[in-house]
């Protein structure tokens, strides 16, 4: 199962994996496969088993500039 997201940093469309077996609703940190940059992906699932992937820009741990 995979969800297409768009990076919040570069705009690239990109497909990622996406694990059911996780819970109903997922947070987790994921680099963008074209940038490198770091996001915050959330996924909640409908009970039929549609999900609903969402991508923040998550550069809260680089604050050290």
């Amino acid at each position: 199962m995979s969800g297409l997201v768009h990076c919040p940093y570069c705009g690239e469309s990109v497909e990622i994996s996406l694990d059911p077996g996780s819970g109903a609703n997922q947070q987790y940190i994921e680099d963008c496969q074209v940038c490198c940059r770091p996001w915050l992906v959330s996924v909640s699932y409908d009970e039929d088993g549609t999900a609903h992937v969402f991508v923040d820009a998550s550069d809260d741990h680089d604050s050290d500039d």
